[in-house]
């Protein structure tokens, strides 16, 4: 079978919404919603191997680390490790007092009464019921109408409120999920919803969560944020229910529906860490959470060192965190292309002589650091690379800033290089072949032994040194304007190499007295043609010797 030349016989487009005064596309997020992690739950059971308690008990404190407020724990009911795990964390006085844990339940009265004795001794929790509401549940896996699937939804609630009162030392906390919500009637959700509502007679002081669920993902994210906001306009005694919105991410858009959500109204979002979850997966609650810290709002959720963060979610999970996966990929912060490597490079160089702590990088919404990651890892060099590519891993690496042209000059080996092994390469690579080209870690023609300057009675310079040539040490002098032009003096006129010095940088290779410093120089030739030299030394004056003596050794290697 293959895909089908008019897939409207198979498929249907979504319905719209009827909601022509929408107000969402006007708002803006503000504020960070409350957070409701389900990766113990909604994510491990959508797990090959789903966590023991080893693995539940370092994702709890994870999560507990970096600020989650209410943690979906498990779902108590489906079996004996769960129900262990849940009651242990009560047992052993796991949860923080400023934690709310959650556990989820079908409307069976056997189940919800299994979730209460889950948490017996708890100091608060919540409860979250849910049964399936939209019209293909209703017919095909149920064979139920409308009013017995709001009977299901009424009796669930009374089951709650009946066990609740069992237990009067915890405080007590009730979620409603329609499941299905976002293929069902939106008329009939808010019916079941207020059936609930009813039973439980929430208040602004104690208000019940309502969750949205986007069970299955089947409309584009506009879709969703008008379901959000029609429910939230019709629903009776609004200011007694927090609005909760569970999506899943079918089409690819998870996160962008609940951020159309919030927008709509809502209050709460829930997800999972890196977005697994059941099929193509959850919500990405760090992905939502890293878009509101880009724009300048505390999301409440503390990813400073994500790196450590992924190392656990990707133990307790067994999967991986994709390489491109927003904020937390391992190649989500690198450039390859050289057009992209420049941008950045010039973006950080423009970031260090700005007066404001704005960050303004081309190609990097967020700082890197701001996630505990290195510059190091930004620009990485392949056959792809341009010069602004390894001059950074050069920067970064060994505290070299190349000239501009001293950058083209040396690109061409680089890419030789890159185009010889065919992979990226990495700052060693980069390094041993700047220290060949410019002679610098190879046998050197001339190599500087010792030398002194001295200034003369007309102005000028001398040089006078010692010099190994091929390892015969020989003591030579040149006299100049300068020490440069006397050291090219003393080359042209003790050894016949004529350079003629078109272009000298230096600078400090660190901060701090003890910094060695760099030098360049820019030569050309007698024929035409045009070298470049590098000297590093703990003196400025001996480096830029030292520069000279490296542009001559590529012309007498």
């Amino acid at each position: 079978m293959t895909m089908l030349r008019d897939p409207s016989v198979k498929y249907r487009p979504f319905p719209q919404i009827n909601l022509p005064d929408r107000q969402w596309p006007g708002r803006t997020i503000t504020q960070p919603p409350r957070w409701l992690s389900t990766d113990m739950r909604d994510g491990n059971q959508s797990l090959i191997d789903p966590m023991d308690a080893e693995k539940k008990n370092r994702f709890f404190d994870l999560l507990v680390r970096i600020g989650l407020k209410e943690i979906e724990v498990g779902f108590p009911s489906a079996g004996a490790t769960e129900f262990d795990f849940i009651s242990s964390l009560v047992r052993n006085d796991r949860i923080p007092a400023d934690v709310l844990v959650q556990v989820l339940t079908q409307s069976r009265e056997d189940l919800i009464k299994t979730s209460f004795e889950s948490l017996e001794g708890a100091r608060a929790a919540i409860v979250h019921l849910y049964n399936a509401v939209s019209p293909l549940w209703r017919q095909v896996v149920f064979g139920l109408e409308q009013p017995q699937i709001k009977a299901i939804a009424a009796d669930g609630a009374k089951v709650l409120r009946d066990q609740a009162a069992r237990f009067p030392a915890t405080e007590w906390h009730f979620e409603y999920s329609p499941e299905t919500f976002s293929t069902a009637e939106l008329d009939f959700s808010i019916e079941c919803c207020e059936a609930v509502m009813q039973v439980l007679q929430p208040t602004p002081e104690r208000p019940i969560i309502l969750n949205l669920p986007a069970t299955v993902e089947a409309a584009s994210p506009n879709i969703y944020a008008d379901q959000i906001e029609y429910f939230c306009r019709n629903l009776p005694n609004r200011d007694a229910a927090v609005i909760s919105l569970h999506t899943h991410n079918d089409r690819g858009t998870g996160v962008a529906a609940a951020e159309l959500g919030l927008m709509a109204g809502a209050d709460r979002v829930e997800g999972c860490l890196f977005g697994n979850g059941e099929r193509t997966g959850n919500c990405c609650l760090v992905t939502v959470a890293l878009n509101m810290y880009t724009q300048g709002i505390d999301p409440g959720l503390d990813f400073s060192d994500i790196d450590q963060v992924i190392q656990t979610v990707e133990y307790c999970n067994q999967l991986p965190v994709p390489a491109r996966h927003p904020y937390g990929g391992e190649l989500v912060f690198t450039a390859f292309s050289g057009s992209h490597q420049d941008a950045i490079k010039k973006g950080f160089a423009a970031q260090e002589q700005r007066n404001d702590d704005l960050w303004q990088v081309p190609y990097l919404p967020i700082d890197p650091a701001d996630l505990g990651r290195s510059y190091e890892a930004v620009i990485r060099v392949n056959s792809q690379s341009g010069k602004g590519g390894f001059a950074w891993v050069l920067e970064q690496d060994q505290g070299l800033k190349l000239p501009k042209r001293m950058q083209a000059h040396f690109s061409r080996h680089v890419q030789d290089l890159a185009d010889q092994v065919g992979r990226e390469l990495h700052a060693q690579d980069i390094w041993d072949v700047f220290q060949q080209t410019y002679r610098l870690n190879t046998p050197q023609h001339f190599q500087l032994i010792d030398y002194e300057e001295t200034r003369g009675t007309d102005g000028t310079r001398m040089f006078a040194g010692k010099i190994a040539v091929d390892g015969q040490v020989q003591s030579v002098s040149g006299r100049g304007n300068g020490l440069l032009s006397s050291v090219v003096a003393t080359l042209a006129d003790s050894f016949g190499v004529t350079l003629d010095v078109r272009d000298y940088s230096e600078h400090a290779m660190a901060k701090g007295s003890d910094a060695r410093a760099a030098a360049f120089v820019e030569c050309g030739l007698p024929d035409g043609s045009v070298i470049w030299g590098v000297g590093i030394d703990e003196d400025v004056a001996t480096a830029s010797v030292r520069a000279v003596l490296s542009a001559a050794n590529t012309v007498r290697p």
